[in-house]
């Protein structure tokens, strides 16, 4: 891939809601999103096609994006808009909540499938895909159930295939087959038969997240195995079923630099072309998404290139785009400007959200974030949910944002933040009557760490532009300017960390002491391709 190509292929990362890119190249280059939608499934209506992936505790949850040309996908909303339980997820539960997801269509309607581990699946429903989706309904209670597929077959009959999370149900690497009703409504037995047995296979381990699909009489259950980091992806086919199940590995990681491929989606063309998505974990970055060409052998899929000739395909990095590419197209956003009376789609915060959190309208064009008040004394940002957080958008991007802290109590913070399990922040903080720039940070969030400031300097006036420079790697610098021109960096190097089961996340964040309130007011937040 030519140096030109990579930095068109980069650039459609950063544009604005509604923006739209340049005349595409003539190959794609893969990851398509370099983004954090973690277990992708994806679907063709007509000539649009529809995702949705994994969320965990993040609020809104269930990403909805759509695409044209299967490349450049643009988000357009959430599926659900407060995870449920309500009281559960009031405060961060990091790595519960929504799992892999299943997406489909059927009876005129699109049907989102998801488990949380620790309750069993739910399903939610729209006519249209932009929504409004409806209350998600628990349709099959059971702790470690999770990555359900649904099938409806040729004889109006319908099944779950799932699989389950050792964490919870203390055993895994098995899928179970449940009857359900054609209309969704309820389960109709009491427990399934384990139909594919990953523990009777060589050297499979964690056999989770299948897809279940009918093609030519045969039923094809493409799942993954091994791991997220070190896996692939194997196919099972049956005329039946309830099996016997035969299995075959159709990708794995090969002589690429693509760990781990597997989990995530079979898609049809109109014109008849199979195409396979999947993820690959980038740890801090998340669970990015490829898009892999698949070919048909003697009746099994072959994903990606098959170098071998041995029906074992491996992930490719660039390839000639599958359909016609949509000029319209606009890629999912990441800097917001704060203009519009709403958030931009791609926020999501820490845990179920409240419509008091913040303000676009007390101050127009200014996003007002009321300080979280810490009253159980919190050490970290971990356990704070009004935590307004985004996907990392590539491996290398700068964020520049212009906070005023005039309306910060005393002992109260706001700022800059890269979060994950590790993280630090630039921002301001009142002490003394007087705000001072602070550099700050914990590592072993979830370990209970205390935070520690890595540089203190007074700050003239109310404002300061705050800048977060992120390397490859996730190698991360934060600097400050009180003019927005001449900038000083603060603090060391920090790799970005990940977070549970997700990639780091950038956003922003205000807090205070218990007795406190007050807010910190953020002009705009801004990510631009690194120089």
């Amino acid at each position: 891939m030519n140096a030109v190509l990579r930095i068109a292929a980069l650039s459609l990362s950063f544009l604005a809601p509604g923006a739209h890119a340049a005349p595409p190249s003539p190959v794609y280059t893969n990851p398509i999103l370099h983004a954090d939608y973690s277990d992708p499934d994806v679907i063709r209506v007509g000539d649009m096609y529809y995702m949705t992936s994994s969320s965990f505790n993040s609020s809104p949850a269930l990403p909805l994006l759509q695409s044209r040309d299967m490349v450049h996908w643009e988000l357009v909303g959430h599926a659900v808009q407060r995870q449920l339980p309500l009281d559960v997820y009031a405060q961060p539960r990091h790595g519960d909540g929504v799992w892999a997801p299943c997406l489909r269509y059927h009876d005129g309607k699109f049907w989102i499938f998801y488990p949380d581990p620790d309750v069993g699946v739910y399903v939610t429903t729209a006519t249209g895909f932009t929504g409004p989706w409806s209350e998600p309904r628990l349709l099959l209670a059971g702790k470690g159930v999770i990555d359900p597929t649904p099938l409806w077959d040729d004889d109006g009959k319908a099944y779950l295939l799932h699989a389950w999370a050792k964490s919870r149900a203390g055993f895994n690497n098995v899928l179970t087959l449940r009857r359900m009703a054609p209309d969704g409504s309820r389960m109709l037995d009491e427990a399934g038969p384990v139909v594919i047995d990953g523990n009777k296979l060589p050297n499979y381990r964690t056999l989770e997240g299948p897809k279940l699909y009918k093609h030519d009489g045969w039923y094809y259950v493409f799942a993954p195995a091994g791991g997220v980091e070190t896996g692939w992806q194997s196919v099972f086919r049956s005329r039946r079923i309830d099996g016997p199940y035969e299995d075959r590995i159709v990708m794995a990681q090969g002589i690429s630099p693509v760990n781990g491929p597997h989990q995530g989606a079979w898609v049809r063309t109109p014109q008849g072309e199979d195409w396979f998505y999947h993820f690959q974990d980038k740890r801090a970055y998340g669970r990015v998404v490829h898009l892999q060409p698949m070919a048909w052998q003697d009746g099994w899929p072959v994903i990606g290139i098959d170098r071998e000739g041995k029906g074992t395909g491996e992930p490719v990095m660039t390839y000639r785009p599958p359909v016609a590419a949509d000029t319209r197209m606009a890629m999912p956003p990441s800097s917001d400007e704060f203009n519009a009376p709403v958030l931009g789609l791609q926020w999501q915060w820490n845990a179920n959200w409240r419509p008091e959190w913040y303000s676009l309208t007390v101050r127009p064009g200014w996003l007002r974030l009321q300080a979280w008040s810490d009253a159980a004394g919190a050490r970290n940002l971990w356990h704070a949910p009004a935590v307004l957080l985004q996907k990392l958008p590539a491996e290398r991007f700068t964020v520049d944002a212009l906070v005023d802290g005039a309306g910060l109590a005393e002992g109260g913070k706001a700022g800059l933040l890269m979060y994950g399990m590790d993280y630090r922040w630039i921002g301001v903080r009142r002490h003394g009557g007087k705000l001072m720039v602070v550099a700050a940070g914990c590592d072993k969030a979830n370990k209970a760490c205390t935070e520690k400031d890595e540089a203190v300097a007074p700050l003239a006036g109310n404002s300061v532009h705050l800048r977060m420079a992120v390397a490859e790697g996730g190698v991360t610098r934060f600097s400050y300017s009180a003019d927005g021109v001449a900038y000083t960096t603060v603090g060391q190097p920090f790799t970005a960390a990940m977070g549970r089961w997700v990639g780091a996340q950038m956003g922003l964040f205000s807090i205070a002491p218990a007795t406190a309130a007050g807010y910190a007011e953020i002009d705009y937040f801004r990510v631009s391709p690194a120089n």
